[in-house]
C-alpha cells in the first residue's frame, strides 16, 4: 500500500523562489526554451531552470536515507527514472559500490553531463514508453521531480510501468493544498504539464494502480 515519505522536502525548502518576478519576465517564452532540456534548462540563466546545476553533495543523504528506508543491500538493483544528470545515482552507486544503478531521462545534455563513473549505465528514454526491462527487475525504482512535467495520460502509463518493474517504488511531484499553493505553482514551474492536488494523486495512484511510497513538493 502507498504511504508518504519525506525524504525531498528538506532540499526543495532550501531555494528561494520569486513567484511573481518569474511569472512576469518573459515566462511563456522561457518555458518554450526550458522544455527544450537542453544546456539552457540546466546551465543557463535562472529564467530558463535550475540556473546551473552543479553537484554540490546534496544528494549524499538522500541516497543514505533512501538505502535506510527500504533497506537495500549491496548488490541492489535501482532504476531511475528522469534521472537527469544521475547525482543521485552517483551517490547511491558509492554507497552501494556492487549496487545497479540504472537510469533515464529525455534530455542528451543531462546523460552527457552526469559523472562519467555511471554514464554508460544510463540512456534516453521517455518516462512513459514502455521500460526496456522485465517485471520486477528492480528492488526499488524512483521517479523524483518528473513525472508532473507529463500529460495526464502519460503520466498514468508512466506510474503503470513503475509499478510493473519494481518490487519497491518511490515517486515525487510538485503538488498544492491551496489557492495560494496553486498560484505559486503556476507562477514557478516552467514545465508542469499536470497540476494535482494530493487527493487526485492519490486517485490517480488507485486508478493505474500504483503502490509505491510517495511525497509532495508545496510552494509555501
Amino acid at each position: 500500500m502507498s504511504r508518504p515519505i519525506e525524504i525531498i522536502t528538506p532540499l526543495h525548502m532550501r531555494t528561494s523562489r520569486d513567484y511573481v518576478g518569474r511569472m512576469t519576465d518573459e515566462k511563456v517564452r522561457c518555458s518554450e526554451v526550458a522544455r527544450e532540456y537542453g544546456r539552457d534548462y540546466w546551465d543557463g540563466d535562472r529564467r530558463y531552470g535550475y540556473g546551473g546545476y552543479r553537484y554540490d553533495g546534496r544528494w549524499e543523504p538522500v541516497a543514505h536515507k533512501l538505502i535506510e528506508i527500504y533497506e537495500l543491500g549491496p548488490k541492489a538493483r535501482i532504476l531511475d527514472v528522469g534521472c537527469g544528470k544521475a547525482h543521485l545515482l552517483y551517490e547511491l552507486s558509492l554507497a552501494l559500490p556492487e549496487a545497479e544503478v540504472t537510469g533515464f531521462d529525455i534530455s542528451q545534455y543531462a546523460l552527457d553531463s552526469s559523472e562519467s563513473k555511471i554514464r554508460d549505465r544510463l540512456f534516453i528514454h521517455k518516462a512513459e514508453a514502455p521500460y526496456p526491462f522485465e517485471d520486477g527487475q528492480f528492488d526499488l525504482v524512483i521517479s523524483l521531480m518528473t513525472l508532473h512535467n507529463l500529460p495526464l495520460s502519460a503520466l498514468a502509463l508512466a506510474l503503470s510501468e513503475i509499478e510493473r518493474v519494481g518490487v519497491r517504488k518511490f515517486v515525487a511531484a510538485e503538488s498544492y493544498r491551496s489557492v495560494e499553493e496553486l498560484f505559486n505553482l503556476q507562477c514557478w514551474a516552467l514545465t508542469c504539464e499536470s497540476f494535482l492536488r494530493p487527493d487526485e494523486w492519490l486517485w490517480l495512484f488507485e486508478k493505474v494502480g500504483y503502490t509505491g511510497d510517495y511525497e509532495f513538493a508545496f510552494f509555501e
